[in-house]
């Protein structure tokens, strides 16, 4: 499923409005570890289906999370994810678009 989402720049918006962040997305997997961005973690895919995907993944010493992914378009997304990070516990829901090229 993350495939088919489209290359480029995608702004994630926490609901609410909280926090927005851009994110070069090269082949979507970028969008899978929000809060563990850039840490070697170990990925389990639990799901992939044709408009949705759920992963659980491992980040040694740093905690883990489950992200569940769902197409709406080719450049929309929703997305939830949980788990711990630092020994904290999170939790959030976003909308992810793209926005334009990378830069």
């Amino acid at each position: 499923m993350l495939s088919k989402l489209d290359r480029g720049l995608w702004e994630v918006t926490t609901r609410g409005g909280r926090s927005v962040r851009s994110i070069c997305v090269r082949d979507g997997s970028e969008l899978v570890q929000l809060r563990h961005r850039g840490a070697a973690c170990n990925r389990f895919v639990v799901e992939d289906a044709a408009n949705e995907i759920t992963v659980q993944y491992t980040c040694r010493g740093d905690g883990y999370g489950r992200t569940n992914i769902r197409r709406e378009t080719n450049a929309l997304a929703q997305i939830d994810s949980q788990g711990i990070e630092g020994g904290r516990p999170f939790q959030f829901a976003a909308e992810a678009r793209r926005v334009g090229a990378c830069r």
